[in-house]
């Protein structure tokens, strides 16, 4: 049997959804989006934190992602309990009862051109 890769707890310091940009709505609304990839045989549930500087943690969002599956999600989607906002840092704590690889993916519109960057975030347990 060989160990599943991933980890339990991802942890990504550096978010900030750009609050403008340009083209046409949504191929071309700025972004972040949140890349669950589940390696495992079991569906995962995934609990979403998120952590500002002037305010209390929101969350958890929940997210369900299936056995041997990807899942990606705007965080500009994030809704329930209180919406994420535009253009404020923030970091997220993302947590799951078994391994998932994570990874968050940036898409800046607000320049007349298309910039898109992903970062890996910190993954323990």
């Amino acid at each position: 049997m060989t160990e599943q890769p991933g980890h339990r707890i991802w942890v990504f310091p550096s978010g900030c959804i750009p609050a403008t940009g340009t083209g046409t709505e949504p191929e071309f609304t700025s972004r972040e989006e949140l890349c669950l990839l589940n390696p495992g045989p079991q569906d995962v549930t995934a609990e979403i934190e998120v952590l500002r500087d002037d305010e209390d943690p929101s969350g958890p969002f929940t997210l369900a992602v299936g056995a041997r599956r990807v899942r990606h999600v705007r965080i500009n989607d994030l809704f329930d309990p209180v919406p994420v906002p535009l253009g404020v840092p923030y970091g997220l704590i993302v947590r799951t009862e078994h391994p998932v690889v994570a990874q968050v993916v940036r898409t800046d519109t607000r320049r007349d051109g298309l910039t898109v960057s992903a970062m890996q975030g910190y993954g323990t347990g």
